[in-house]
């Protein structure tokens, strides 16, 4: 039988080859940051990390973490309920509810598994979930693993969310859905209006902070910060793999019964390791840093706007954004990957995102602004994208 799946498999990924939509992995052998080396020893500027705060080999992380080695060990060898639990965790869970003005937390080995394991414990097909159309693929296979009705509205559209609540009014709950950033454009969610809507028509809401949370809200604690909702919004999850240290972990917060029904019934909790306590020690680093100063944020903030400035007056498509992601507009799968391939031999490490990732036709390179970015860095990376995008006929 394999002899005849390996020929369909060989012919798929030739296709995948041909149409331009082929992935390949650069290999990093440095700590993430501004600057990194890659395995064919070139040294470039990272420009497409999730490590928005620069804090991805922050050394007061690696201490942190270093010294949990030591005193707490390596992994814990099970699951949270049977011998998996320790001081470390019950302490970040704490910190993460103060961190978000929420009630309670539950960890997960990554927002994947939170997002994965948080509807079906909730709802069941009495009920509603109600999603945008651009929410990340968590969302959507957690949403698949619950017998709720489905409903979805178009991206940020308010008044597709509002004809979905009223045709949800049939089921018994309803759960509103949304990313607080959405990952391949870079817009904020309208959770105001979410809100608004949420309570007009007796609906909760949940939010995915993942790109938001460290980057969004005067304090970076997101989208419920910018909107003045904090401690209003049911169900919040997130990650520790993006603003909050880059290594790996998610989380669920909000309401202490929800937490409580996950606890006993979210399988990917059940059945999952619990995260590393060298992990944990350096997320509750990570949220000491976080609360005693906004430095961070307001470096982002400020290399955000410098940035975007400059790109769209060298005339660049560029989607509005409320967040640290500039999505460049290419449109085109063949554009993006060869833009990106003369980047990188300027010294500019970026990728390009073409279908399936993103809809077809609506390629780009997605530019991740960060903390750790020096100006000097931003003017490299923006005279590389001038040169480049002349020569591409990008630009005029």
């Amino acid at each position: 039988m394999y002899t005849d799946y390996r020929k369909y498999l060989e012919k798929t990924i030739d296709e995948i080859k041909e149409a331009g939509l082929y992935k390949n992995e650069r290999v990093i052998v440095s700590p993430q940051g501004a600057e990194i080396t890659l395995d064919t020893g070139q040294k470039v500027l990272n420009f497409c990390a999730n490590n928005y705060l620069g804090l991805s080999a922050n050394k007061k992380l690696v201490e942190a973490a270093k010294e949990a080695l030591d005193t707490h060990g390596y992994g814990m060898s099970s699951v949270r309920f049977i011998c998996g639990t320790g001081d470390l965790h019950k302490d970040l869970e704490k910190k993460i509810a103060e961190f978000f003005g929420t009630e309670d937390t539950i960890l997960y080995a990554a927002c994947f598994d939170a997002n994965g394991g948080v509807f079906e414990p909730l709802l069941s097909e009495e009920d509603a979930v109600i999603s945008d159309s651009l929410n990340h693929a968590s969302i959507i296979d957690g949403v698949r693993l619950c017998k709720a009705q489905r409903y979805r509205f178009a991206n940020a559209d308010m008044s597709d969310l509002e004809e979905q609540l009223k045709a949800a009014q049939a089921q018994r709950f309803r759960l509103i859905v949304t990313d607080g950033v959405f990952s391949m454009d870079g817009n904020v969610a309208p959770l105001g209006k979410i809100y608004e809507l949420a309570n007009k028509y007796n609906a909760m809401v949940m939010v995915d902070e993942s790109h938001s949370a460290g980057v969004v809200g005067d304090t970076g604690r997101g989208v419920t910060e910018l909107y003045n909702l904090r401690g209003k919004i049911e169900i919040i999850t997130g990650t520790l793999g993006k603003a909050f240290g880059g290594a790996i972990g998610g989380f669920t917060t909000g309401k202490k019964e929800i937490i409580e029904m996950l606890r006993q019934r979210s399988r990917p909790y059940l059945f999952s390791n619990s995260i590393p306590p060298l992990v944990a020690a350096a997320g509750l680093k990570m949220i000491e840093m976080m609360t005693e100063t906004n430095e961070l944020q307001d470096k982002l903030h400020h290399n955000t706007k410098y940035f975007m400035e400059r790109m769209l007056k060298a005339g660049f498509d560029i989607k509005p954004t409320q967040s640290a992601i500039c999505a460049v507009m290419l449109y085109d799968a063949r554009l993006s990957q060869e833009m990106a391939a003369r980047l990188l031999k300027e010294g500019i490490y970026v990728i390009g995102f073409y279908y399936p990732v993103v809809p077809k036709d609506q390629a780009r390179i997605r530019v991740q602004l960060s903390a750790a970015h020096e100006t000097k860095h931003l003017d490299k990376a923006i005279n590389a994208f001038i040169k480049v995008g002349k020569e591409l006929g990008v630009l005029k």
